[in-house]
């Protein structure tokens, strides 16, 4: 049998933990490979990890052909609602997966209408989704989170360093303090995530004090004040982030 990974589909999905890593090894090593793997033709759709396990120490495994798939797309979302089922993946994941699927049936939808008509049989047996997830209430309910975390992912999302995605990811800064911190220039948001969930925490708090004071009084001297402490803010930032570029030096 050939099995084919593909890169972007094992890049797709955000990887295992090491801790969830180890614990699924243990649990293949004890009680054999139970779940079947999911095959495209040759292209290995799920179960990435479980293929590697098995590979490296012998366990036999089964394999499952998913003859709904007629395009890439379809292993898209057919992977993101897989994922969007599984309890264990953070709400930072599920507001992600649920973006990228708003995006490829939108895609979709604007496909002019006689380049996407099909005959049945190559009609794609994936299942279509009902309700549109133009809307954010629609979206937040399909990732099962709220709408103002989707606001605030799709903010992160287009203003974040990688290095504050990474902080999110670790646990370090909730999705809240993160779209904050995400309004600050990018040297001072990777300074702040340098320094740890204490740095992350006081720029949040920061930037949240300086908007406070700008919009109850935006053209009193409270307000200048502010406005020049977020400065001060964003100038330490940057200046923590070059002494540690130097230091490394």
């Amino acid at each position: 049998m050939n099995i084919t990974v593909n890169e972007e589909l094992l890049a797709y999905i955000d990887p295992l933990t090491p801790e969830e890593h180890a614990a699924l090894e243990h649990s293949l090593l004890t009680e054999g490979c139970r779940d079947a793997l999911v095959l495209w033709g040759e292209v290995l759709v799920d179960g990435h990890n479980r293929y590697g396990i098995c590979q490296k120490h012998g366990i036999a495994f089964n394999t499952l052909q998913n003859s709904s798939f007629k395009s890439m797309d379809d292993v898209h979302l057919w992977m993101i609602d897989q994922h969007l089922g599984r309890r264990s993946v953070s709400d930072f994941q599920r507001g992600v997966l649920a973006l990228r699927k708003k995006d490829i049936l939108n895609t979709r939808r604007s496909v002019p209408r006689d380049e996407a008509v099909m005959s049945t049989e190559d009609a794609p047996a994936v299942p279509q989704v009902s309700e549109s997830l133009t809307s954010r209430e629609a979206l937040a309910k399909s990732a099962r989170i709220s709408s103002n975390t989707i606001t605030q992912i799709e903010k992160i999302q287009k203003s974040a360093a990688p290095e504050l995605v990474a902080a999110i990811k670790s646990g370090a800064i909730s999705i809240n303090a993160a779209a904050t911190v995400a309004s600050l220039p990018l040297e001072a948001q990777v300074a702040a995530a340098a320094g740890g969930k204490k740095e992350l925490q006081q720029a949040a708090r920061q930037v949240r004090e300086t908007r406070a004071v700008a919009r109850t009084e935006p053209e009193s001297p409270e307000g200048v004040i502010a406005r020049l402490k977020q400065t001060i803010t964003e100038l330490t930032l940057e200046n923590a982030a070059l002494k540690a570029q130097l230091a490394e030096r």
